[in-house]
């Protein structure tokens, strides 16, 4: 579904993300956790390239949808002068692979490489790149702060990215959202501005908003962090019947009694870099890495 390739995001001097790889699966429920600062948000963020990657690649299926790091394509630095002068003055005491083994490791592949060098990325390129605005279509967002467009109506809200980008009639986006304000209990609500919701009905408004999408994948940015405790249980419930329907979901949280209900993988970053991971059973129950089994014993 969502695979991460050695993902490094640095915001200026600031390093967050420090070569991350992870696969999210076809219908699998992920939970990420960890400390405030830890990179969670920039990873989840650069799944969608919300954030794009300093360096490293973002798959979707088998679709490339970020551009392609050449230092993970040996074909690549094969035709590559750098490859071609390192190759001539180690020939002696050096094999193919030590020699990428070198470029990769010292970043050597700056200026220009040459057409060949060209040619082949341009091939990974115009083979596996996915449009990002197609990729999107496929997955779900859904932000901390709720982002639903204040200026419009529920209703509006929820049929206005399926009509304009024309992948349904304003009678079919329109019969759909209905759809989904009745499975939430608001389709009383439709015609109300979203000022004159509680937080809990925002929330359950923007995931039932990616729903209308018809999404292979759903993405959660700490999505009851911004709600008073009365309300998070209501985004819960709806997150739990998303999980039992079978909805891929990947969630940012700091609901640790959710994730170790509803999630079948979590994983723990700290410091930019997935430290543990596994099942609840096995992160909660029996933690190994140290920084995770103090971060456990402060927030459980």
């Amino acid at each position: 579904m969502i695979s991460v390739k050695n993902v490094y995001k640095s915001f200026g001097e600031l390093d967050v993300l420090s070569g991350v790889s992870c696969e999210i699966k076809d219908g699998e429920v992920v939970a990420i956790i960890g400390p405030s600062g830890s990179g969670k948000s920039t990873l989840l963020r650069c799944m969608n390239l919300l954030e794009v990657p300093t360096s490293g690649e973002i798959w979707m299926d088998d679709s490339l949808i970020s551009e392609p790091d050449p230092y993970m394509h040996p074909e690549v630095i094969r035709e590559s002068n750098i490859y071609k002068k390192l190759a001539q003055e180690l020939e002696d005491a050096s094999d193919d692979s030590s020699v990428i083994e070198k470029i990769i490791s010292e970043r050597l592949l700056r200026g220009f490489q040459g057409f060949a060098y060209n040619k082949a990325l341009k091939a990974i390129r115009e083979g596996f790149k996915l449009d990002i605005n197609l990729a999107r279509r496929q997955m779900g967002m859904v932000f901390q702060h709720f982002n639903l467009f204040n200026n419009k109506t529920v209703i509006e809200n929820l049929t206005l990215v399926p009509i304009e980008l024309k992948l349904k009639t304003k009678e079919e986006a329109e019969a759909r959202a209905m759809q989904l304000l009745e499975r939430i209990g608001l389709a009383d609500k439709r015609d109300e501005y979203p000022s004159k919701l509680s937080g809990g009905q925002k929330q359950r408004v923007a995931i039932i908003r990616a729903l209308a999408m018809d999404p292979k994948v759903i993405l959660f940015d700490e999505p009851t962090s911004a709600l008073d405790p009365e309300m998070v249980g209501e985004v819960l419930e709806l997150m739990k019947s998303l999980a039992e329907e079978g909805m891929t979901m990947v969630i940012v949280t700091h609901e640790m009694g959710f994730a170790r209900e509803v999630a079948d993988r979590v994983l723990f970053i700290n410091e930019g870099d997935i430290r543990e991971e596994g099942s609840p059973a096995e992160l909660f129950g029996n933690p190994k890495n140290p920084r995770l089994v103090d971060f456990l014993s402060k927030v459980l």
